[in-house]
């Protein structure tokens, strides 16, 4: 095992490499096809919903494939991480974009008309107002969307990043001890999520996210 701990640890910082790009990715998308699906036109609307309802209806595995085979036609081949990271972060944003749609619930119409009355523009009522209020009340469903994109890194295995599940498997085929390799994995990845989850529930208590009612988790 101590032979085999370089490896690991490399696949460990794929891994967070991994979740944190596919993350930033999953954002930017999420926070996109939310301002398309609000977006007064019908052609935007509707390519919103065709965004959501393609990545939530496919299997992320074949959206890897599509993106990795994808790629070099526009010049971009021979990066596997590449095609991981959008792949997973597309896919995760499709459900960042319903958890943010549903929780714009938690503000008021009024504070709306308001920000209007005051000649506040869309991105300075979003930013100052509807913004702050709809992420307080996300942030137990981000969380939990999070410990998702962790989970699915795996997948980035099947186009060759060498991801911490992979490691695993390559020490284990190795040194035929499977059992302590798999225990080494689970606890990377819990000492990855633990101490994310502690934060988050003392961010919650100090913002008081427990008396904004929460519409909508995640998947």
């Amino acid at each position: 095992m101590m032979d085999s701990l370089p490896l690991l640890l490399d696949g460990l910082l794929n891994t967070v490499s991994l979740a944190v790009l596919a993350l930033l990715v999953s954002a930017v998308a999420g926070h996109v096809a939310l301002s398309m699906r609000l977006s007064p036109l019908m052609a935007l609307r509707a390519l919103s919903r065709v965004y959501v309802s393609l990545m939530r209806g496919t299997p992320a595995l074949v959206q890897l494939f599509v993106l990795f085979f994808s790629l070099p036609l526009i010049g971009a081949g021979g990066h596997p991480i590449l095609a991981a990271v959008l792949a997973i972060g597309l896919n995760s944003g499709a459900y960042v974009s319903e958890i943010l749609r549903a929780n714009l619930l938690v503000v008021s119409q009024g504070q709306r008309e308001a920000a209007l009355a005051l000649g506040m523009g869309s991105v300075r009522t979003w930013r100052r107002i509807i913004g702050p209020q709809v992420w307080r009340a996300c942030l137990p469903a981000f969380v939990n969307e999070f410990t998702i994109v962790l989970k699915t890194t795996p997948l980035a295995s099947v186009v060759g990043v060498t991801e911490l599940a992979y490691a695993g498997q390559m020490v284990s085929a190795r040194t035929f001890r499977q059992e302590e390799v798999l225990a080494v994995v689970a606890l990377c990845y819990l000492l990855i999520i633990l101490p994310i989850i502690v934060f988050t529930r003392r961010l919650e208590a100090r913002l008081h996210t427990g008396d904004t009612p929460l519409i909508a988790g995640s998947r």
